[in-house]
């Protein structure tokens, strides 16, 4: 893999990371803990409202582990292992690498 591509590469990286914080920092209010104020709000919506609290805590987790992939790609690239399975050791397809650029197994792996 030349160098233009990794710089490329990285730059993705980076704008993936980045992407994912703004996007975990703008529902941070939707994670808050549901207070119980019966005067305001009935129960059925108390439940929906801790329902959408657990599902912005799963998106939430999901995220960080986006971002710790991304950050982990970032590292193969400064120790020259971009682009090479973490498993095999094979090369990963660019077409593969494109899709996401985060991704650190071959296909073969990822099946198996």
């Amino acid at each position: 893999m030349t160098n233009t591509e990794l710089t490329q590469f990285s730059k993705r990286l980076h704008a993936i990371i980045a992407d994912l914080e703004s996007a975990d920092a703008a529902t941070s209010d939707n994670r808050a803990a549901v207070m119980l104020d019966q005067t305001s709000v009935g129960r059925l919506s108390r439940m929906d409202a801790m329902q959408q609290q657990a599902m912005a805590n799963a998106t939430s987790q999901r995220r960080k582990i986006e971002i710790t992939q991304t950050k982990a790609a970032l590292q193969r690239i400064k120790d020259d292992e971009f682009g090479y399975c973490v498993e095999c050791g094979e090369d990963i397809a660019p077409k593969r690498l494109n899709h996401n650029p985060a991704i650190a197994t071959c296909i073969t792996c990822a099946r198996g």
